[in-house]
């Protein structure tokens, strides 16, 4: 089974990494042995649950994965690697600083949780960037990952039939999915354009922050990267009519654009909507 995640994903370019990953990134998209588009999300899903079904618990893999996400446009290949150790590590130290020790240790017992951080310590002493290709959400999609994204890229698969703009025939997609893909470009434009809007009419910093993140995050990749947003295991919460008669990424941007216009009461409903629709759907965390 999936887990109810979705992942906000940046793919660069081959030409975005150093010469020897070039080659290295090169040989594994040929590779025969990868893990498929199809089911990467379960394998990448099952080394994380078979490490932490361990005694005592694994927190962190002990090398890095050598596996990435792929996408080709045209002729050039784009690679957005999977980092499970480094996401493992920061995950880890995000879990471990919001409980309380002797509850945390309840999880992971302090030996193993001392090593972990000791060698999190080492590898920052000689990698400085903490830079992840991917952001993870469990339960909901979080609002501001709806910005960078348009409508019209929304790509839906119920079942084996697409829906949408941009579904075309493939081989590699899941029997079930949504998400959507954008550039770079445009995902930055959107990003600043969301930015100078919250700035003149909310105000609010919680707002603000949470859009300036994301827009931080962007600006660390390439300029010619593609950004991904994934629904991931959380198509398996929604039924097709709830998949279908999502709209949260156009209700964002009619929000947005309402807010301009000087329409707040529409504004306030369409945010209202994905509010309202996510929280239902983040509440099947505590349903038994």
């Amino acid at each position: 089974m999936l887990p109810y995640a979705a992942y906000l994903r940046v793919y660069e370019p081959l030409t975005a990494f150093a010469p020897q990953d070039q080659v290295s990134w090169a040989r594994y998209a040929e590779s025969r042995t990868r893990p498929r588009r199809a089911g990467a999300l379960e394998v990448e899903h099952g080394e994380s649950l078979r490490r932490l079904m361990c005694v005592p618990p694994v927190p962190a893999p002990e090398e890095e994965s050598p596996n990435a996400y792929l996408r080709r446009v045209e002729e050039m290949l784009y690679v957005c690697p999977w980092q499970s150790r480094l996401r493992s590590w920061l995950a880890f130290t995000s879990f471990r600083g919001s409980l309380p020790i002797r509850l945390a240790d309840r999880f992971v017992p302090d030996k193993i949780a001392e090593q972990t951080a000791d060698d999190f310590d080492r590898f920052k002493r000689y990698e400085h960037s903490l830079r992840t290709h991917i952001r993870t959400s469990t339960w909901h999609v979080p609002t501001p990952w709806f910005v960078p994204f348009d409508s019209a890229e929304r790509w839906l698969v119920l079942g084996s039939e697409a829906v949408g703009e941009g579904a075309v025939p493939t081989t590699t997609a899941p029997p079930r999915n949504m998400l959507y893909v954008t550039s770079m470009a445009q995902a930055r434009r959107r990003v600043a354009r969301a930015l100078v809007t919250i700035r003149r009419h909310v105000g609010q910093v919680a707002a603000l922050s949470d859009v300036e993140d994301v827009g931080r995050w962007l600006e660390e990749f390439h300029p010619h990267s593609l950004v991904e947003l994934d629904y991931g295991g959380l198509v398996h919460l929604m039924d097709d009519n709830t998949l279908q008669g999502d709209q949260s990424v156009a209700e964002v941007a009619t929000a947005l654009t309402s807010l301009d216009n000087g329409q707040e009461e529409l504004a306030f409903a369409m945010y209202q909507r994905v509010i309202l629709r996510w929280r239902s759907i983040k509440a099947l965390e505590r349903a038994n």
